[in-house]
């Protein structure tokens, strides 16, 4: 294949040469030229529509829109003259004169992109005022609240559903002054067929969308001592949560984690990862006596609630190939009130358990009335990491300075094969390493999957295992898992087990993980910086297959007596239903 032309033009009397068919602001970026943006979001939202970005281009009439304006051969670009200052200062103040400013009280307050262009503009006060929309908030939903007053137009969101997600629970309605972002009958997003993945609050500008909080009840629970209170910890959380706090993107902070949940004065701190290491115990057991016994292939992994409930939403004929097992925090739940409420002798309904995950969908799986035992939610609270990150900073806890402490036993032990669930492809090379040992017989000498791993959005691997010849394919990106069902429903799937993750890139990358300015993700790979930790995580590890964590095989022998046992079943599996896209 031949490479790209290269062209050569001059963005403010520098010389930059760029690949033809690159913007003008993709060629500023290359030559590091600060051009700002709004609406701009790379590869998903590249329409114009806020102008934030024009330049002056010599021998072009106005001002051009650099982000969808192709660069050309010897084009002479001005982007910081007066009249373009000055334009993009009216801009602003136009989008200012709509929008509810009450930037103290936001949860974006000081990582808001509007916030952070008036005071590059220096903007102090809206020369425009005139009648202002007033709407109500969506707070229906169970993992997301909507306020449109805050909304910009910019319609970064609209495109994520659509594009990113295909699920199109929101779009663009109205014209002039009356155009809004809103759903089918304008009905709150928990009537809907939105999934609550959360992708669009990662690439919201501002404040107009956000996770539903549950920091007010942990904190309320947190100083009433008549419950003991336990938190667990999802995998793809420690990568993520130093960012809130300054440091690196990638940064691996698990042991001060433990310690500032400790100061928030969590009675237990456990980590998910344990959980994870018997999902996949649990799932590998069903995998293997469905391939044996000729049950519903593929089988497709089910501790991704934005998808779950998609396939429940879209195609429910094909639930059947769902795997039953709750996901890794349910199920810790459903043996925190079980298995450990035994040994300490506390009564389940005195224990109130918190799983902090990079994901709001959590919120909406941990209220299904289909994973309850005994009446009792497994989980009875989520949080997102940046839920934590606000409880941390409320309390004044030097987060970066903190020493490390260890998880709380007992089940204290996880592998670097339940720390991988944290990024796409994880959950499937998990399980390949326990089904590979207990189909053969065999100890697996290479013990990475590079065929799963990676940034594609559909992934195909065929893995020998004895005599048999296994396919797999993982999807991340709901877009994607559209694909994969419609192969199996048009019955062209070959292959045999499915990973899927709704969110692009895995939990790493989930809606309630540390949101990033659209600048940013340009200028450094977040999935690949988060992913490369947890892949460390896994590398570093004394135990790297789920069935040799001692704590799991002592579950079993205590307690659950075998995966895919009566007892496992009653715990930690569960059942799926249809669900209507549209409620009346």
């Amino acid at each position: 294949m031949s490479e790209k032309k290269i062209i050569t033009l001059t963005i403010d009397g520098q010389s930059v040469s760029v690949p033809m068919s690159s913007t003008i602001l993709e060629a500023a970026r290359h030559a590091n030229i600060e051009i700002p943006t709004l609406c701009f979001l790379k590869d998903i939202n590249q329409v114009g529509d806020c102008r934030m970005c024009i330049v002056q281009v010599e021998g072009m009439r106005g001002f051009v829109t650099s982000c969808i304006q192709v660069a050309q051969e010897g084009m002479n670009v001005s982007t910081n003259t007066k009249e373009v200052v000055e334009a993009r200062k009216v801009v602003l103040d136009l989008i200012l004169s709509n929008h509810q400013r009450d930037c103290l009280t936001c949860n974006r307050n000081q990582n808001c992109e509007l916030q952070t262009l008036a005071q590059k503009f220096n903007v102090t006060n809206v020369e425009y005022e005139g009648a202002r929309n007033k709407y109500e908030i969506d707070d229906m939903s169970p993992s997301i609240v909507r306020d449109f007053n805050k909304c910009i137009l910019c319609r970064r969101c609209v495109a994520t559903c659509k594009k990113v997600q295909q699920v199109s629970a929101i779009d663009s309605i109205g014209r002039g002054f009356t155009s809004s972002v809103g759903t089918a009958g304008n009905n709150s997003l928990d009537k809907v067929n939105c999934v609550f993945c959360g992708q669009c609050i990662n690439n919201c500008p501002v404040g107009a969308l956000k996770e539903k909080d549950s920091t007010r009840e942990v904190f309320r629970k947190l100083k009433d001592k008549k419950q003991t209170i336990l938190v667990q910890t999802a995998p793809a959380v420690r990568v993520a949560l130093g960012e809130e706090f300054g440091m690196p993107v990638g940064t691996n902070v698990q042991g001060k984690m433990v310690t500032a949940l400790k100061k928030l004065g969590f009675d237990k701190v456990f980590d998910t990862n344990t959980a994870a290491d018997l999902t996949i115990m649990e799932e590998a057991t069903e995998f293997v006596n469905r391939f044996k016994n000729g049950g519903t292939l593929p089988m497709i992994t089910s501790c991704s609630p934005g998808w779950v409930r998609y396939i429940e939403m879209n195609y429910p004929e094909l639930l059947p190939h769902l795997s039953t097992c709750k996901s890794p925090h349910e199920m810790f739940g459903a043996i925190l009130k079980s298995y450990y409420a035994e040994k300490q002798k506390i009564s389940p309904e005195d224990l109130y358990v918190v799983s902090v995950m990079p994901c709001v969908a959590k919120k909406f799986e941990a209220k299904r009335e289909e994973l309850k035992n005994d009446e009792l939610e497994n989980v009875d609270s989520v949080l997102t990491t940046r839920e934590l990150a606000r409880m941390i900073k409320q309390e004044g806890i030097d987060f970066v300075n903190l020493e490390d402490t260890d998880f709380d036993s007992p089940m204290q032990e996880a592998t670097g094969a339940a720390a991988i669930f944290g990024t796409t492809g994880g959950v499937m090379e998990a399980a390949l390493r326990t089904a590979y040992e207990w189909v053969t017989g065999k100890e697996l000498g290479k013990l990475d999957f590079e065929d799963v791993r990676g940034k594609e959005g559909i992934k195909h691997a065929s893995v020998k295992l004895g005599d048999i010849t296994l396919k797999v394919a993982v999807a991340h990106g709901l877009s994607n898992a559209k694909k994969i069902l419609e192969e199996i429903k048009a019955g062209k799937a070959d292959y045999q087990f499915v990973e899927i993750m709704a969110c692009p890139g895995g939990c790493i990358m989930g809606g309630g993980q540390p949101i990033k300015s659209s600048k940013e993700r340009m200028e450094k790979d977040v999935r690949d910086l988060r992913a490369k930790a947890i892949y460390n995580i896994d590398k570093e590890s004394k135990i790297r297959k789920s069935h040799e964590n001692p704590d799991i095989q002592k579950l079993y022998k205590e307690y659950l007596e075998a995966p895919g046992g009566h007892k496992a079943h009653e715990l930690l599996h569960t059942h799926y239903v249809k669900r209507e896209k549209y409620k009346d």
